[in-house]
């Protein structure tokens, strides 16, 4: 493959997934040109059926013609080319870095959609429509195609992550409790594990693709936490943007060091993330012990059985059961069996202080990997 022409980058601003990919491609100086998916005719007839038939951003397409589907399989594409630069080597940072990599991919749904569907007033609704028009650009009916869409979604996905009257209120204590956390450890250090980007980072700035642009959570943001505004500038920036502070070399921090306000920021994933998780994993097993027949190499599908039943805080929760989440939390299992004994030792009395400790032991009892630009069955 080649990169000497720029790599299109089928997205949205607005997207969660897209933010991911292209803060990386910022970070690496990979040169790329966005492009809506949904509106090019050539997307449809040349790129969707590399990408597996699956109609999602983000998308890549080299100037070779390859196409990868999914941010997670183009981060580790140009990570291997790259001897896996934004990965620490220590183990806690790396352990660390790949949870947060899951947790922004998974862990943040419900503020992302919350606050970009509940606060509908007329200057959210311009913005949803601004962006969502744009998808569809070249149709003459682009209009009622964003409509639609905008519909669907507001129908499919809030109740299916648990976005519902009943759970408002909780989810905003959690989303302004995050912030605090976040504006505390950013007041410390420009990026998650010190001072460079890991792949934490660009996980987590995955959600940020919402809360970070949309009307309601950015306000908040630059209300009451400017410091992760400025992580969310910095991860948009190619240079290191660590003005405000003293530091000799952009690295990771020394002696495989988890700061304890990144403890912290843990803690707080853990009360939703790990009984979420729990649930999905027991939802995903009983639907794979009635399916048993399932082909090999059949596509894992984003949502699977019935939904996962959790509490919260006295509130109960229903969310779709996501395979995808098992797909990347066994890459910090995966990790974690991989170190010797001392060192799994003192990862799990990390994980332990972080309430993290649960996710080693939930697995779906079918492995998921990529054939073709899809994940699949194994």
């Amino acid at each position: 493959m080649t990169t000497e022409k720029p790599i299109v980058l089928y997205g949205s601003p607005m997207s969660l997934y897209t933010a991911r990919v292209r803060s990386y491609f910022i970070k690496r100086g990979i040169a790329y040109s966005e492009q809506p998916p949904h509106a090019s005719k050539y997307f449809h007839e040349k790129i969707l059926p590399k990408a597996g038939g699956r109609r999602s951003m983000p998308t890549i397409e080299f100037p070779d013609g390859t196409v990868i589907r999914d941010g997670v399989a183009i981060l580790d594409y140009f990570e291997a080319l790259n001897d896996h630069e934004y990965a620490p080597r220590s183990p806690k940072q790396k352990i660390v870095s790949l949870l947060l990599d899951v947790i922004g991919a998974e862990g943040l749904l419900r503020p992302a959609m919350h606050y970009r569907w509940n606060y509908y007033d007329s200057e959210h609704f311009e913005f949803n429509r601004l962006h969502f028009e744009a998808l569809f650009k070249g149709h003459d009916n682009a209009a009622d195609l964003a409509n639609e869409r905008i519909d669907l979604l507001f129908q499919n996905a809030l109740p299916g992550f648990g976005v519902v009257p009943e759970t408002h209120g909780l989810i905003e204590r959690m989303h302004r409790s995050l912030l605090e956390k976040l504006n505390q450890h950013f007041s410390l250090f420009p990026y998650l594990l010190g001072y460079k980007p890991s792949i934490g980072d660009f996980g987590l700035i995955a959600p940020f693709g919402h809360l970070g642009r949309d009307p309601k959570p950015l306000s908040l943001m630059l209300e009451h936490a400017l410091r992760v505004f400025r992580w969310v500038e910095r991860m948009h920036r190619p240079e290191a943007d660590m003005g405000e502070f003293v530091c000799e070399s952009e690295a990771f921090l020394e002696g495989d060091e988890i700061p304890e306000t990144l403890v912290e920021i843990l803690r707080h994933f853990a009360i939703d993330f790990v009984p979420e998780t729990e649930a999905a994993c027991k939802a995903i097993n009983e639907w794979l012990a009635e399916n048993e027949s399932l082909a090999p190499g059949s596509e894992a599908q984003r949502a699977v059985g019935l939904p996962g039943s959790f509490v919260i805080q006295g509130i109960e929760l229903r969310t779709v059961a996501q395979p995808f989440r098992f797909y990347l939390l066994e890459r910090v299992i995966g990790a974690y069996e991989a170190l010797g004994e001392i060192e799994q030792q003192e990862v799990l009395q990390m994980l332990k202080l972080c309430n993290m400790e649960k996710l080693l032991k939930y697995r779906i009892s079918r492995p998921i990997g990529r054939k073709d630009n899809l994940e699949v069955w194994l």
